[in-house]
């Protein structure tokens, strides 16, 4: 038991506590704090004795004198009135004084915490500490300023008992103030601030007491002129600054006169702050706010400070009221901003008293050439203006005028400042008269502003007059960076919309005006909300309409109708512009509607919402790829109807003038150039002036910039559009371009010599001309375009187009062509058919433009090249797609430039997709074009097919994603080619109505001419088609399944309707079935992608075995190691399904030879692959074949294949395991083959490493070259075994059921040899030995025992070997009963072997398989008998699997046992070994469950005394079950042995409770059940409510200590005659080997000490307690034994028993300060 020498009293304790605040741990640092807290309260003056022990010896020694401190602080604090002792607050002060003054500066934590003791001592006796101040103030002392910063913090703790001691402050402070050097005076400084606002408290408090008399002022008077003369002149920015502080708290408590003298010093020392940083500026602006206060709002006279005498203060406030200009979340503005808000306050001050001045000041400073003054009164006068608005407001007229000079400044920071005030004089009415307007555009026009917009003059550039500090916010532009043009244009829209919407009085401005700014370029950016402010003012105007009508279209007061409609129109030409541009454009033209013809406005009434819809939603319009172009063609539309509507050639004429007066606004913006282009080409469209038409596309190509692609496009675009109507003036302006081509190639020759101007590059003008001539054949009428095209054509201009280079141009050039060729399709879709002349010369030039023939690469390609070739495969297929057909040679030389397009990459995948669609659209249009009959174009067919192949089979997904859509394209474009597309019953595409044709009249070809010839089936190459495409099907990408289903699905489709060979053995009507439940199959997959995939396959494998003929099933089979070996696992096992469907369901069909070739194939491919899941598979395949066909031909191939391999391979290292070994596991399905294999393995099971094996001596026998082949001998037959068990026959199966027992005791018993063998570093037998018991699960249809072997079968772990035994055991009880009683038997002898692990496995089995031997009492009184024999074993595994095995007795049968069982158990309790141990308690914890009462009475003090022993165990899984052993053992007390038993629980009780709160968390949950069946033997009502409360089930440290609390409380009430038993009891477990436990103990016996109300049988205890938690506080080393000491004898001492404080308190004992110092 721990105990104490010599008993400990409270002072001594609280020593103990204080010595701990210098505890290396801050846990118990703080709990120690905590302690002192809570105690001091108590007993404030042995607290304090115990910590001023600390202050005597050596000094320094304590680390922790912060701790101490503030424990004193609290305990001074803490005490009452009336025990305050003068003289032990005296020393207290010393004691702090004497710390204070070892340095020289107040920094150190100690420190401050001392100088708050001093204050505390203050609260009390204010004059005591003041003396002890005083006194250290007197003289010369290097302590000075701690004392003057100690009243500091006195003066703001406690302002009301400082301020009246003031005076005795000031008189001792102010003499040695002349003394004090630069390094201490911000201390001093900080004083007479904090002294100031102490004295402005106490006279808010109390107005009517008299604080300041005469000598008071004069003391301040005094130190107001020695900070203002001296200090505040300091070379120290410190001093300065903190003597400004207090001059501004200061100036309201000395004398006017004293202040009026001051201020020509005063101000300026405060101005002088600004030229630093902004915390300066900020402390500056208040001192300055108070001294404007004092100066100018004073009751006691007039202001001290005429307005001249303000102008320092206002010049120098003005340039720092600039950065309120910055209003944003840089880094530095918060701080700006309070400066800002604090030099407003002052502006507000000084306008309160002179407001006109300071208008006058403030405009004038508007016109300052330095920004800053500027920007600095625009923001003063936008803050003063609502606040001084009545003074202010009749002189409005001088701020307009100054605002208006202002508007055509350059600085962005003047804009922003401007702009503001201009939205504030707006709300507030400051509007009026003609410069109005010059507002309103000023706003616009920053709405305009764009990003890229610099300053014209830099404010680094600015120069600094008339004022003579040097200002910080100089500095300051560093960080903060020039006001960006977003900010101000966010500014001005905003404060724009708000006019418009929110003051009525605006409405009159803002209308028409607002429709003037809508056409000058410069305000371009902002017509979105110029167009949104006047559709708020239609919805709020009633009167809006009534104005157009009153002739206001005719007046100056808004521009021509014409220029806004062709304005307006232009700017649509972007659907996603900022601030929705085009929704509000389009809102404004219905608002305007009454300006132009009603017809018109009627019009856009019903067109203007489905343009807003289009454009609704941004997010989804950008889904579509082409959403500008279907924007632009429904404008183009727009305008289009807009015209015909109208009606009225002149107006039409008007708009097309305002059109081409647009020209010059759109310079250098070639996208809305190009919409204008467009524009005026519909608009010319529609006259039929010629004249007219040709002189405004003179305008339009003079005015475009055809450099530029969108501009080229636009004209392009807008000269197709004229030539629809004029075909002839566009094509004659187009030649005088290309005649002058040579000219300008002259002029840029000749440039380089001369100064003329730079001519436009012929790249550019062949890149337009190409385009006007492709767009002016896209639009020209059909019926006059045959002869213009052959005319360009037949002059070989277009061969002059192909030396451009520029990307941009060839992109030109091709798209030029590929209108060519879209015209001449437009013509024969509209009857007009033409051959088009040189159309293989035009294809050659494409292939040149596109680039591949050159560099044979396609991977290396940018985006204007991959654009290039796009647009160029879109060209080839116009051109193919025209008469006349392709040769081979260009088929040829078109295939070989353009199929490598589908090894591009998918990014970017906008150009990519398309550029594939397009290829994929070429080779459909080729095969359509090339050959003249049905046999021919098959060939194409398949040779275009056999060069996508490569693609169809690569590994790259994307390829073959892209190779099987082309090959489904061109299935669908070859079948619509030769069926019509339609069928015999006229049904279009696919049908099954052809089955009712009859056979002669699909055969019937004889009449037709050689053009209309079909094909045959046999020219498709179906059986090579198929193989190649169902992997296909089975593969990883739902797309590529899906489309390869269609291709299938396609070919079958194509060769019903084609005619057969003779003797060909098709049965249509099977063959229909079968295609129709292929299209099902389609049509499901199009549906629901959700859909088995397997069965997908299954029903798409059935169809397909039905529809290929003999021959065509042959090919596929011979064909399939390429399909087998396919670069995708998941394909490649579709491949090997196939074929085994194929086998199984038409095998019969096929010859020795076919199946000679065929296992060839398979055998082929499975050395391919060396993933062993596939290999399976394909030998699966090829036992298929064996069984389905003759099984002779097939084991030929394969035993000779096995032969080689064994003779010339390690069959065990190869990569993906021996193919044959594979084999074996599906021929053992056969009869004949299983009987072999069985005999086989019976030959050699005899040759086990486990006969050989020495594992007592740690040694193996098997090293001798025929042990060692005995040992290879045993891998193979057991790997034979694994196939053996794995094949699955009937007739193997069958003998393994036979067998059952014998099999599984040899396996079983085998586990243990094979784990020695393993521990011997032999594990290659037991990864074997796993396996062939894993095959035997599976062929037994055990898989819950597979399972059991995969969780932990390799593990060397002995326990986990045995679980698995046991495992095992119990599997196989629940699943054969009737194999129980042989293999217990074969098992029970095994107990006999010498060998350890055999028997230990026997064991293992044994101790399991009893429990299910209920029906056979011989055998179990056997076994019974066998396992208590062996409970002495040797092995002490072996004796716990003995005595696990007795508790498994069947219930029915447990009650004969039962003693025999307890006592097996009573002596195991006490085994030498503890793994023994701990399984004789948890086999106790079974037994009690069912053992009756009277077998456990005999025993049961005895097992409870073993129990406690065990409860005290290291082992935490041995506490753990010991603990709920014996909670289940109190379940079996009877009334004869009840009483002896409680005794035994109140023994018990104390142990338990302090585990409830163990290390271990099953411990705990042990220990919190034990106790709940406990509490009722007790028979204490009170204890049962624990039980259910939060706590007691809570893990938290906290919720265990209020547990022990309410326990506490709950044993004192109920059980106080054994509380002193417990107690002795936990103080007992003051020693325990675990810390946590000692900690609970301490905790539990202070609760007991301080929480009961009876304490007189508890009294001896305390001072035993306190005198151990002391040892323990002071040497345990465990924090958590420590802080709980620290709190618990807080709690001890808190109780405050008399006799525990008895001892005397002198402060001088020698012996508790060594104690403490040491």
């Amino acid at each position: 038991m721990a105990t104490a020498s010599f008993p400990v009293p409270a002072p001594e304790a609280v020593l103990v506590l204080v010595s701990s605040l210098a505890d290396e741990s801050s846990i118990v640092r703080d709990a120690s704090v905590i302690a002192l807290k809570e105690i001091a309260p108590l007993n404030p003056l042995n607290v304090l004795d115990c910590c001023c022990a600390v202050f005597r010896g050596a000094r320094r020694r304590f680390t922790n004198m912060a701790g101490v401190f503030t424990v004193m602080a609290c305990a001074v604090r803490a005490m009452d009135k009336r025990d305050v002792d003068p003289a032990l607050m005296t020393k207290l002060a010393n004691i702090a004084t004497a710390e204070i003054i070892t340095s020289k500066e107040l920094n150190a934590e100690w420190q401050r915490a001392a100088a708050s003791l001093l204050v505390s001592i203050g609260s009390h006796v204010p004059d005591l500490m003041m003396e002890e101040i005083f006194f250290h103030l007197s003289g010369p002392n290097s302590a000075l300023p701690a004392m003057v910063q100690i009243l500091a913090d006195f003066a703001s703790a406690e302002a009301l008992k400082f301020t009246p001691r003031l005076k005795d402050v000031l008189l001792r402070v102010l003499p040695i103030l002349g003394g004090v050097k630069d390094s201490q005076r911000p201390i001093f400084a900080n004083a007479f601030k904090c002294w100031c606002e102490a004295a402005w408290q106490y006279i808010g408090d109390f107005p009517s007491h008299p604080l300041l008399d005469s000598d008071v002022i004069s003391f301040l008077n005094s130190v107001f002129e020695l900070l203002l003369r001296v200090w505040a002149s300091s070379r120290d920015l410190k001093v300065r600054l903190s003597s400004v502080e207090a001059l501004g708290q200061m100036v309201g408590l000395i004398s006017r006169s004293q202040l009026k003298a001051a201020l020509p010093k005063l101000v300026p020392t405060i101005l002088d702050l600004y030229r630093k940083d902004l915390d300066m500026a900020f402390l500056a602006s208040g001192s300055l706010h108070n001294l404007l206060n004092a100066c100018l709002l004073s009751e006691n006279g007039p202001p001290l400070l005429d307005f001249e005498d303000l102008n320092s203060i206002l010049s120098t406030l003005l340039p720092v009221a600039y950065i309120g200009n910055y209003n944003d979340d840089r880094p530095g503005i918060s701080k700006a901003l309070k400066a800002y808000n604090e030099i407003q306050r002052c502006f507000l001050v000084i306008g309160s008293v002179y407001p006109e001045d300071l208008y006058a000041y403030l405009l004038s400073k508007c016109q300052a050439k330095d920004e800053y003054f500027i920007v600095g009164a625009l923001c003063a006068i936008k803050h003063l203006l609502p606040r001084l608005l009545e003074a202010w407001h009749a002189k409005r007229n001088l701020l307009i005028e100054v605002v208006k000079s202002l508007l055509v400044e350059q600085s962005l920071g003047v804009r922003k400042a401007l702009a503001e005030l201009l939205l504030v004089m707006a709300s507030h009415c400051y509007f009026g008269g003609t410069s109005t307007e010059l507002f309103i555009e000023y706003l616009v026009r920053h709405c305009a502003i764009s990003d890229d917009e610099k300053y014209l003059k830099s404010s680094n550039e600015l120069v600094w007059k008339g004022n003579p500090f040097q200002p910080f916010y100089r500095k300051f532009e560093v960080n903060i960076s020039a006001v960006r043009p977003a900010k101000l244009r966010v500014i001005c829209e905003k404060g724009l919309l708000l006019l418009a919407v929110t003051i009525p009085e605006m409405e009159h401005i803002l209308w028409p005006f607002l429709l003037k700014m809508i056409i000058p370029r410069e305000y371009t950016g902002a017509v979105a909300i110029v167009c949104k402010c006047i559709s708020e003012l239609h919805k709020h105007r009633s009167s809006l309409g009534s104005l157009m009508s009153n002739g206001l279209t005719s007046s100056d007061q808004i521009p021509d109708p014409m220029d806004l409609l062709a304005r307006l129109t232009v700017l649509l030409c972007d659907p996603l512009a900022q601030e929705q541009l085009a929704t509000q454009i389009l809102t404004v033209l219905c608002c305007l509607g009454p300006l132009f013809p009603k017809n018109l406005s009627l019009f856009w009434q019903d067109e203007v919402p489905k343009l807003k819809a289009y454009i609704s939603d941004p997010e989804d319009l950008k889904q579509d790829l082409s959403y500008q172009e279907t924007w632009d063609d429904m404008i183009i539309n727009f305008i289009s109807e807009s015209l015909d509507v109208v009606q009225d050639t002149e107006w039409v004429i008007l708009l097309g003038n305002a059109f081409a007066r647009q020209y010059v606004f759109y310079v250098g913006d070639d996208e809305h150039a190009a919409m204008l282009h467009r524009c005026l080409g519909i608009l010319l469209q529609k006259v039929d002036d010629a004249l007219y038409v040709h002189e405004k596309i003179e305008w339009m190509y003079r005015h475009a910039n055809i450099s530029v692609p969108v501009n080229r496009l636009g004209l392009a675009k807008g000269m197709g559009l004229v030539a629809a109507s004029h075909l002839d003036t566009v094509l004659e302006k187009l030649k005088t371009i290309l005649d002058n081509v040579g000219q300008y190639r002259f002029q840029r020759l000749f440039s380089f010599f001369s100064d003329r101007a730079k001519v436009e590059d012929a790249d550019h003008i062949h890149a337009a001309l190409a385009l006007m001539y492709g767009y002016a054949a896209r639009y020209a009428p059909s019926t006059v375009i045959e002869a213009r095209i052959d005319a360009l054509v037949g002059t070989n201009m277009l061969s002059r187009l192909l030396h451009v280079q520029h990307p941009t141009s060839k992109q030109a050039v091709i798209t030029a062509i590929e209108l060519l060729g879209r015209a001449v399709i437009n013509a024969s879709e509209m009857g007009i058919c033409f051959p088009l002349k040189r159309r293989d010369q035009l294809l050659d030039y494409v292939l040149t433009l596109m680039g591949t023939e050159e560099t044979n690469s396609f991977t290396d390609s940018s985006n204007e090249l991959l654009h290039t070739q796009s647009l160029a495969l879109s060209a080839c297929t116009n051109l193919v797609s025209i008469e006349p057909r392709l040769s081979l040679e260009t088929r040829n030389r078109v295939l070989k430039a353009t199929l490598g397009f589908f090894t591009l990459p998918n990014e970017p995948s906008d150009i990519i997709d398309l550029l594939i669609k397009n290829l994929i659209t070429l080779l459909c249009a080729m095969l359509q074009t090339s050959g003249e009959d049905g046999r021919s174009r098959a060939e194409q067919l398949l040779h275009i097919l056999r060069q996508i192949d490569v693609y169809v089979l690569s590994s790259a997904v994307y390829q073959r994603r892209r190779g099987c859509l082309a090959v489904y394209e061109m299935l669908l474009k070859f079948r619509a080619l030769f069926s019509g597309g339609i069928c015999g019953l006229g049904c279009h595409s696919s049908c099954t109505h052809n089955v009712q044709i009859e056979r002669p009249m699909q055969r019937n070809f004889s009449t037709l001419p050689s053009a209309y010839l079909l094909p045959s089936r046999d020219s498709l190459s179906l059986g090579e088609r198929v193989i190649t495409y169902l992997p296909r099907c089975a593969d990883v990408s739902s797309d590529v399944r899906k489309v390869a289903v269609q291709i299938i699905g396609l070919f079958f489709s194509i060769s019903l309707s084609l005619p057969l060979l003779a003797g060909s053995d098709v049965d249509l009507e099977s063959s229909y079935s079968a295609l129709s439940s292929l299209e099902d199959v389609i049509s499901i997959l199009r549906r629901d992608e959700s859909i088995d995939q397997s069965e997908v396959f299954n029903r798409i494998l059935s169809s397909v075995c039905v529809l290929l003929t003999k021959n065509e099933l042959v090919i596929s089979l011979h064909m399939c190691t390429s399909a087998i070996c396919d670069k995708i696992k998941q394909s490649a096992e579709g491949a090997i399904q196939a074929v085994i469907e194929f086998i199984s369901t038409r095998g019969n069909e096929l010859n020795e030879a076919d199946i000679s070739r065929t296992t060839q194939s398979l055998l082929l491919a499975a050395s391919f692959v060396t993933d062993k899941n596939s290999r399976q598979e394909i030998l699966q395949a090829t036992s298929c074949l064996a069984e389905c066909t003759a099984s002779h031909v097939v084991f030929n191939e394969v035993l000779a294949t096995s032969a080689r391999d064994v003779t010339t391979k390690d069959v065990s290292r190869l990569r993906g395991g021996w193919p044959m070994q594979d084999a074996f596991y599906t021929f053992s399905q056969h009869a004949v083959l299983s009987s072999l294999f069985l005999e086989y393995i019976t030959s050699v099971l005899g040759r086990s490493p486990a006969a050989n094996v020495d594992v007592e001596k740690g040694e193996s026998s098997n090293h001798s070259p025929e042990s060692r082949a005995d040992g290879d001998s045993l891998q193979a037959a057991l790997l034979a075994l694994t196939a053996f068990f794995r094949g699955g026959g009937k007739t193997g199966k069958k003998a393994v059921e036979q067998s059952y027992s014998s099999v599984l005791c040899a396996l079983t018993l085998q586990l243990g040899s094979c784990h020695g063998l393993a521990g011997l570093g032999q594990p290659e037998y037991l990864r074997v030995l796993l396996t062939a018991f894993h095959s035997f699960c599976d062929c037994v249809g055990d898989l819950e025992m597979g399972k059991i072997l995969s969780r932990h079968g390799e593990n060397n772990d002995r326990e986990k070997w045995i679980d698995i035994i046991r495992d095992l055991a119990s599997c196989i009880s629940l699943k054969r009963p009737r194999e129980v009683q042989p293999i217990c038997t074969i098992l029970n002898k095994a107990l006999k072997s010498h060998q350890k692990v055999q028997k230990e496995a026997a064991a293992a089995a044994l101790s399991e398989y009893i429990r299910h031997c209920d029906g056979v009492p011989a055998l179990l009184e056997q076994m019974v008998e066998g396992m208590c024999l062996h409970v002495s074993d040797e092995s002490p595994i072996v004796r716990s699997l003995c005595l696990r095995g007795l508790v498994q007795i069947p219930k029915s049968q447990m009650p004969h046992y039962i003693p025999q069982v307890l006592g097996v158990i009573m002596a195991l309790l006490e085994d030498h070994d503890e793994s023994v141990q701990l399984t004789a308690v948890q086999c106790l914890l079974a037994v009690l469950e069912s053992a009756p009462t009277d077998a456990v009475d005999p025993i049961l003090i005895n097992l409870s005394i073993r129990l406690r022993n065990l409860q005290v165990s290291l082992n935490a899984k041995m506490r753990s079950n010991a603990f709920a052993a014996y909670g289940a053992l109190s379940e079996c007390a009877t009334s004869i042995e009840q009483q002896a038993f409680l005794e035994q629980v109140h023994a018990t009780l104390p142990r338990l409770i302090l585990h409830l709160y163990d290390d271990d968390l099953s411990v705990r949950e042990a220990c919190r059940n034990t106790f709940k069946k406990l509490v009722p033997l007790m028979g204490v009502d009170g204890l049962s409510s624990i039980n259910t409360k939060q706590y007691f089930n809570s893990d938290c440290r906290n919720d265990y200590e209020d547990f022990l609390r309410d326990l506490t409380r709950q044993l004192g009430q109920f059980l106080a005659s054994k509380v002193g038993a417990y107690l002795a009891a936990v103080i007992q477990a003051f020693d325990a080997p675990w810390p946590i436990i000692q900690a609970n103990a301490i905790y539990f016996s202070s609760c007991i000490l301080t929480l009961l109300e009876d304490q007189r049988s508890l009294v001896h205890y305390h001072l035993q307690v306190l005198s151990v938690l002391v040892g323990k506080l002071s040497q345990s080393p465990d924090t958590v034994v420590r802080a709980t000491c620290s709190f618990s004898l807080g709690l001890l001492l808190k109780s405050s028993f008399p006799h525990m404080w008895t001892l005397p308190t002198d402060l001088d004992r020698d012996d508790s300060s060594k104690t403490l110092q040491d």
